[in-house]
């Protein structure tokens, strides 16, 4: 039996549609890893698990029994659960050891002096017996949520969601958190992790959900998705793709304005100097050329410029389309006519990978920079 099955879970927030049909299932010792871009539904899928957020139509099951069902003891099922927030979460005005104890006492009843025995442990494997009557006040970020994984670990959980574990914390305080977490795997815990450190997610899941467009728009192992990613959104996010996209309609268009646009594409990705220049070259050669060879006067004009820059690799890839005659203008060069083909050169010369193809009257070539 799955220790989670979600069937057709969907949830919107008035017409913002957030979870659109959504079906997974969770084995046990899994370390279901959820990544995706800001506002994909991550942590609202994650807080619907728990009931934190009510769904609008779908069935949970924890263990077997279903969470979403109308008379079902709901405070029962969640303590097989436990949550780990993004801040943190702890009882200000009590001492690390008495958050720790107040669960298992109060709820599962637990003789004070057993889990207290048992929260000294936990503390001792986070590397915080000294802080036991520390109140969270005066202890750092990434102590307050090492103690907050231990206060869940204190109802011996079946499985233990992480609602973005690290994304409060000081840099300098990450490391000590997915240290514990890391801990945890080993242990074979079952664990389902929203997080956007992705080298973390690489080493400590078994699957890798990617989130996009309401649910889960790619699955697979560490390796799948990291690796040989197959879908469009899921390769544009795991290489930190960004986009650059110009258009041109008239052979006397206003080239400042193209190379201007590039620039501020340029800056706003961090790309140097030297680099931003030859992407500038490249799309003004390009598109002199094709001007030249592939339409006569009068013809209609339309080129289309896309840029693919890739964060993951520091690499760009061009993608023209061009209508007019079919023209490839990295063809037919030779020694007497290389003075006349000096753009051509010099995109042969900073580029690789060339490509042309000719179809449906659209010329469409492409390269890497």
């Amino acid at each position: 039996m799955s220790v989670i099955e979600i069937h057709g879970l969907k949830k919107s927030f008035g017409k913002l549609e957030v979870l659109r049909d959504v079906n997974f299932s969770v084995e046990a010792g899994e370390r279901i890893v959820i990544i995706g871009g800001s506002g994909c539904g991550k942590s609202v899928f994650l807080r619907c698990i728990e009931l934190l957020e009510i769904p609008d139509a779908g069935k949970i099951f924890i263990d077997g029994q279903e969470i979403t069902a109308p008379n079902c003891n709901l405070d029962k099922i969640r303590q097989s659960m436990g949550m780990v927030y993004q801040k943190f979460n702890l009882f200000q005005h009590m001492n690390v050891l008495e958050n720790l104890c107040i669960a298992p006492i109060t709820l599962l009843k637990m003789p004070r002096e057993v889990a207290e025995k048992n929260a000294m442990e936990l503390l001792a494997q986070v590397g915080l017996v000294s802080k036991a009557k520390e109140y969270p006040a005066v202890l750092s970020g990434g102590q307050q949520q090492r103690i907050a994984i231990c206060r869940s670990l204190m109802m011996n959980p079946k499985v233990i969601l992480f609602d973005e574990p690290t994304s409060a914390l000081d840099p300098t305080m990450v490391g000590e958190v997915l240290a514990v977490i890391r801990m945890l795997a080993k242990k074979n815990l079952t664990m389902i992790i929203v997080t956007h450190e992705m080298n973390f997610a690489r080493e400590v899941a078994t699957k890798i959900l990617f989130f996009a467009d309401g649910g889960i728009y790619e699955q697979g192992t560490p390796e799948e998705i990291f690796e040989n990613p197959k879908r469009e959104k899921t390769i544009a996010f795991i290489q930190r793709q960004k986009y650059f996209h110009y258009e041109i309609y008239d052979k006397n268009f206003d080239l400042p304005e193209m190379q201007n646009k590039i620039l501020l594409f340029a800056e706003k990705y961090g790309l140097k100097p030297k680099y931003t220049y030859r992407l500038q070259l490249c799309c003004e050669e390009i598109v002199y050329e094709m001007l030249n060879g592939a339409y006569n006067d009068g013809d209609k004009i339309s080129i289309v410029i896309d840029i693919i820059y890739s964060e993951k690799d520091g690499k760009s890839e061009f993608k023209i389309s061009c209508t007019g005659k079919n023209y490839n203008p990295f063809e037919n060069i030779t020694e007497e006519n290389i003075e006349d083909e000096l753009g051509v050169m010099i995109l042969k010369n900073l580029t690789q990978e060339i490509s042309h193809e000719y179809a449906g009257g659209v010329n469409k070539i492409s390269f890497k920079l």
